[in-house]
């Protein structure tokens, strides 16, 4: 049986269905990754897994992967940019800021930003916090 945490590695996946058909560049093969395997970066804050990252069937652009963040960082400060983004918290407790608001988050919490609003994650716990987030641009 599937745990939860498996399923939660996945949801991220599941809400790339959005676009418009664009078909300007080679696309994403269809495939799966195992973390090892995935582009790995290793910063002061952490650890960040690229797993996707390209155009599809249905988008300009899509980046998907995981951030193993440690106590007390965040990857960056609270920025924007033109992609949406999805993110879902698998382990760990933290803050999302979204524009001027403030949300406690942990395992199973998801967030949703849309592109050129303020976001960002820190790490308020006492372990890494895992999150696997996607971005994508129609």
């Amino acid at each position: 049986m599937a745990k939860r945490r498996d399923m939660l590695k996945l949801l991220p996946m599941a809400f790339l269905a959005a676009g418009n058909g664009r078909a300007d560049t080679a696309k994403l093969p269809n495939t799966v990754i195992d973390p090892k395997n995935a582009k790995l970066t290793r910063d002061v804050f952490g650890e960040v897994r690229v797993y996707f990252e390209g155009s599809t069937d249905e988008v300009k652009s899509m980046t998907a992967g995981s951030l193993l963040l440690k106590p007390g960082m965040s990857p960056h400060p609270p920025h924007k940019h033109e992609e949406e983004e999805l993110l879902v918290v698998i382990e760990g407790t933290g803050e999302i800021t979204i524009n001027d608001g403030k949300t406690p988050v942990g395992p199973g919490s998801m967030m949703y930003c849309a592109a050129g609003r303020v976001h960002g994650i820190q790490n308020t716990g006492k372990a890494p916090l895992l999150l696997y987030y996607s971005k994508w641009k129609a």
